[in-house]
């Protein structure tokens, strides 16, 4: 990492390599508490906190290199031709801004950005330089401009993206479904947006958005489309969002109604599989959703399936979800995904963290709002059964980190040594603070207990970013005459110590099912081989889900190595012979989830015949939570064909993909 101390841009303007919120929130560290910051927060609690406590909430975003705090931003506007073939956007960004102390500079984020010309209300500036970059955060646009406190006016600056562009990839036709057209797709969360326009690109400063694209194909933004004036298309977005919620899509697109306020939109060829998938549920996902917290804000709610390099399981972009081919199964076993994408649409999107410090409060939420809408929908045991899902998940996520366990698996992070956020990402903002939300249901008696207290907190906060303070001072303030019992949460556990948390209560019915089969299957390879035939039959199986099918394998894989058990002896490989003819819907599914764990399970049993098999299928597939998880394996057993797989497929992968494959492989 570049010493931020020693960079051009903090010599030349003689700042510290903190902002001085950051060097206020250091000091504060041997200030004594100001007690009216947070009023509600039990004695108790405040002693856990006082170490971790900013002078002030919501706290500074470490992750940006622009002067935010000195200003409101009231609306944006892009304006971008789409020039396929020069994969590059063009055009100009606008910032109606207000001032609120006196400045002689604005310092935008930027990463690899041509910027062209800078003006103020429609005169031009000169006096502005991109500064050097500053390892993983970009390059600050400094505009030296004096403006006084309350001042408003309108910052637009020309520019075009280029080929570093970490937030944009643009696909060849024959890298789409069609073959006869190119296709352009975002992604900005957590930092990237800074390399599709310059911004201040912080999750703390939210404004409304007005697009307008020019572009040959059909495209869609984080937006309601207003009008199509030939190639142009005019969005507006009213809600104000960040950065990172800012998206464009522009392909060969068509769509289908899936409710009476929802679209799918895919490829042609690809468009009746996707509207068979989402038509059953996404209406009642959204009046579950609603009777939980309150109406939907947003009028439309849509679904773009994109191609498969789509680097993740969905991205919560308002008005459009950008969602991952892997959930088209045709069995309709994935959807959930979708009701943890329109949960975003009140956490996160309405709702927003200050920071990517404060992470969980985006998807730990979500996470427990995506559950509830299950539980309403499938039941109470489902909603456990999934809560233990993402418990094991954790488990195997933490255990996965080795050494930076110790720094990332804490709920709270700490990105103050400008750490790439994307290095912090991992389970554990999504199932650690779900298990905290679940944790205070619990505590408090119910979920008839918690429910008020939902319905005030997304009320309270909507429109706003926040911090874990405000969170926990605005749970204390809701259950005032409850802070006895909330003080029984170990919260120094919970929000600061690496690891797992204490485990809450589950029930265990369903899971109970894919864990007895699994012993099953272990105990008589390892004392009994000879009567596996005619001990499992395909009957066994017969009522799982895609979850509890999951389940079943990710046990048996836990077995390898425990009290002297292998899948690598041969009675471990003749049962894997057995269960693929007898369970024939593991090999032959064409669910994502189902193929990485059946692929999982023959790799930990070195069933050489599944190495090239699994090097294809990550041919079809840019979904990093199989992308990573399946290079890393493949690495395990045979590095050689690892990499040449890689260097095969490397370009159909998302950049973001792409470097943290390269991460996993070495390669950097």
């Amino acid at each position: 990492m570049v010493s931020l101390w020693r960079s051009s841009f903090f010599r030349r303007y003689s700042l510290s390599p903190f902002p001085a919120t950051v060097r206020r929130y250091t000091q504060s560290r041997q200030m004594s508490v100001v007690s009216n910051a947070y009023p509600n927060i039990s004695a108790k609690l405040m002693e856990v906190l006082k170490p971790h406590l900013p002078k002030a909430s919501p706290e500074y975003d470490p992750s940006t290199l622009s002067n935010y705090t000195n200003f409101k931003v009231s609306n944006t506007t892009l304006n971008l031709d789409v020039l396929f073939h020069e994969k590059k956007l063009s055009g100009s960004i606008s910032f109606n801004i207000q001032t609120l102390f006196d400045v002689e500079k604005i310092v935008l984020d930027s990463s690899y950005l041509n910027i062209k010309k800078v003006s103020i209300n429609d005169s031009p500036i000169h006096d502005y330089t991109v500064e050097d970059r500053i390892e993983p955060l970009g390059s600050p646009l400094c505009i030296n401009h004096q403006l006084a406190t309350n001042e408003e006016f309108i910052l637009k600056i020309e520019y075009e993206t280029t080929d570093n562009c970490t937030a944009l990839q643009w696909l060849e036709p024959a890298q789409t479904d069609g073959k006869k057209n190119p296709y352009l797709f975002s992604q900005c969360e957590p930092i990237h947006a800074r390399s599709f326009f310059p911004c201040f690109d912080t999750p703390a400063i939210k404004s409304p958005f007005t697009y307008y694209f020019n572009s040959p194909l059909n495209t869609l933004t984080s937006g309601l489309l207003k009008e199509k004036n030939g190639t142009i298309y005019h969005f507006e977005q009213p809600v104000p969002i960040p950065s990172y919620l800012v998206s464009i899509a522009s392909g060969d697109l068509t769509d289908a109604d899936i409710g009476p306020r929802s679209k799918v939109y895919s490829e042609p060829s690809f468009i009746d599989k996707c509207q068979y998938e989402f038509e059953k549920d996404t209406e009642n996902f959204i009046q579950t959703a609603e009777n939980i917290v309150f109406p939907y804000e947003w009028r439309d709610y849509d679904v773009l399936i994109l191609p498969s390099s789509m680097p993740f399981g969905g991205m919560e972009h308002p008005n459009c979800t950008f969602a991952t081919p892997t959930l088209i199964s045709g069995d309709r076993e994935n959807v959930d995904v979708i009701a943890h994408e329109l949960a975003h649409s009140w956490s996160g999107n309405l709702v927003t963290n200050c920071s990517f410090e404060h992470f969980w409060l985006n998807e730990g939420w979500t996470v427990y709002l995506e559950r509830r809408i299950q539980g309403k929908i499938h039941g109470e045991s489902f909603r456990h059964f999934s809560a233990i899902i993402g418990w094991n998940d954790l488990t195997n996520s933490i255990q996965s980190m080795g050494e930076s366990a110790s720094r990332f698996s804490t709920l709270v992070q700490d990105l103050k040594d400008r750490t790439d956020p994307d290095d912090s990402f991992s389970t554990v903002p999504y199932e650690k603070g779900f298990n905290l939300l679940f944790h205070i249901e619990q505590t408090l008696g119910s979920k008839e207990a918690f429910d008020p207290f939902i319905k005030y907190y997304f009320n309270k906060f909507k429109y706003k970013s926040l911090d874990t303070y405000q969170f926990l001072d605005t749970l204390y303030g809701f259950y005032s005459d409850k802070k006895d019992v909330l003080d029984t949460i170990d919260w120094k556990t919970w929000l600061y110590t690496p690891g797992m948390p204490p485990q809450p209560k589950f029930d265990t019915t369903l899971v109970d099912e894919c864990y007895d089969l699994a012993e099953k299957w272990v105990k008589t390879i390892s004392e009994s081989p000879e009567r596996l035939p005619e001990t499992f039959s395909s009957n066994d199986i017969e009522s799982f889900g895609a979850n509890q099918n999951g389940v079943f394998l990710d046990k048996l894989v836990s077995y390898e190595g425990q009290n002297g058990f292998t899948w690598k002896s041969n009675d471990g490989k003749k049962a894997l012979d057995l269960m693929a003819k007898v369970y024939s819907k593991y090999p032959e599914s064409h669910n994502a989830e189902v193929i990485f764990r059946w692929f999982r399970l023959l790799i930990a049993a070195h069933v050489k015949e599944a190495y090239p098999k699994l090097a294809d299928w990550l041919g079809t597939v840019g979904r990093m939570k199989f992308v990573r998880p399946s290079y890393s394996m493949l690495n395990q057993v045979d590095r050689e064909l690892a990499l040449a797989t890689f260097a095969k497929y490397e370009t159909i992968y998302h950049p973001i993909c792409r470097a943290m494959v390269k991460k996993d492989l070495g390669l950097n």
